[in-house]
């Protein structure tokens, strides 16, 4: 088992940042990491993930959602050929602080027979989730509330 873990804190509410999360068709315009995601973002669903990590070509998945609690943490998991080779369940959490701001962890934990061979790819996909943690704290510390509801 391997993970990845970052965290940011975010000047808003729980609900700005969830709102900006959730907001998949506004992606293109600020995500550098998740490119795209498609399909019925319910819990047992499959949707379509689109993810670039640093210096490498974007890389589209099938995962299931397995959890949605609004405005505090949205997972899924996904898998290459087999759990048993490469799995990985993928984490955004939201968690309010005292400051009146937010802790937003990104996170991704990985099991299967080929994690001990991956070393770089980690490397570049804590990059990734670090550069789409700045741009969704640009985005919600300095977008009007208005604009991310409509």
């Amino acid at each position: 088992m391997r993970s990845i873990k970052t965290q940011i804190d975010i000047k808003g509410t729980p609900e700005h940042v969830w709102q900006a999360l959730m907001d998949f068709s506004a992606y293109p315009n600020w995500n550098p990491f998740v490119l795209e995601v498609a399909g019925d973002v319910k819990v047992g669903s499959k949707i379509k993930v689109i993810l670039q990590a640093a210096e490498m070509k974007p890389a589209t998945f099938q995962p299931t959602v397995v959890k949605i609690e609004p405005n505090k943490e949205f997972r899924w998991l996904g898998k290459m050929f087999s759990s048993a080779l490469f799995q990985g369940e993928h984490v955004f959490s939201i968690k309010s602080q005292n400051n009146g701001s937010v802790l937003f962890s990104h996170c991704e934990y990985f099991g299967g027979m080929l994690v001990p061979f991956l070393g770089s790819l980690f490397k570049k996909t804590e990059r990734g989730f670090e550069a789409m943690n700045q741009a969704l704290r640009q985005r919600v510390e300095s977008i009007d509330v208005k604009e991310i509801t409509e």
